[in-house]
């Protein structure tokens, strides 16, 4: 019966990838214009900031659109289809679970931020 659910589920997610996809083009807002030199500082904080995601995690796809609509240039990590990402993720983090928000402050300590509503807050805060 386990053996079912797993193939269920794997099927359902093959299916489900494309919608998702199509589904963040459509709806990915425009991002917020700043001056050159406020986003060029913006810029410059992203640098502190990476986004472990999958393509296809509707979560992923909440924190990817947050991101767009803010004109931030946060490196993204795909932690699905990159094992060295993976890896980082759960050395790092403690847990292979997305999206996560990898902040290293400028003391050089690092913080792992797992919600995606923690997230969009965290960078709402931030950055808006």
């Amino acid at each position: 019966m386990k053996f079912v659910f797993k193939v269920f589920f794997k099927t359902l997610r093959i299916l489900l990838a494309p919608l998702i996809l199509i589904w963040e083009f459509v709806t990915t807002p425009k991002g917020m214009l700043r001056a050159p030199e406020a986003q060029a500082k913006v810029d410059a904080e992203c640098r502190d900031l990476a986004l472990y995601q999958f393509k296809t995690c509707p979560f992923c796809v909440k924190v990817r659109r947050e991101m767009r609509r803010l004109s931030l240039n946060i490196d993204l990590r795909d932690a699905q289809n990159d094992a060295k990402n993976r890896a980082d993720l759960v050395a790092g983090g403690g847990k292979p679970v997305v999206p996560c928000l990898k902040i290293t402050g400028a003391d050089g300590k690092t913080e792992w931020m797992y919600e995606s509503a923690q997230i969009i807050q965290y960078l709402q805060t931030r950055f808006a």
